[in-house]
């Protein structure tokens, strides 16, 4: 299996992630329901700081690709839903370095939402995904 960025250049330069993956060979998709900040016991971390529930949905997404035998390379598309864009756009370096520390310099394709509300109260960020293993 490999995975082929693809970037066109009639788009815009993208940065802190690609507009598309291409795969070929045989591959196993992993799809990655949205994970919310929560610890192992169900409690939300980070009451109302983005880069807390950030940092811990982007834990658990990677704790179910590596229980699944990938790594965080293998993911090739992360939704993420925020209930604050600008609170999210306020918070970008230190969201930044959040993402640097797990996922290195791997950019998948990426969509931001802003949403009105998620299922977990309190919640401030939601992400889903998909990898490619």
């Amino acid at each position: 299996m490999e995975a082929i960025v693809i970037n066109p250049p009639q788009l815009v330069q993208p940065r802190g992630y690609n507009h598309g993956f291409k795969i070929t060979g045989a591959a196993t998709l992993l799809f990655l329901g949205g994970q919310v900040g929560w610890d192992q016991d169900g409690r939300l971390v980070g009451e109302d700081d983005v880069v807390a529930q950030f940092d811990k949905a982007l834990q658990n997404i990677l704790a179910v690709v590596k229980a699944a035998g990938g790594e965080p390379e293998s993911i090739v598309k992360l939704n993420l839903y925020v209930t604050d864009k600008e609170a999210y756009l306020a918070a970008q370096k230190e969201l930044g370095l959040v993402y640097r520390r797990h996922m290195g310099k791997h950019f998948p394709t990426m969509t931001l939402v802003e949403v009105k509300s998620l299922y977990e109260p309190g919640a401030k960020v939601e992400i889903e995904g998909l990898a490619v293993l």
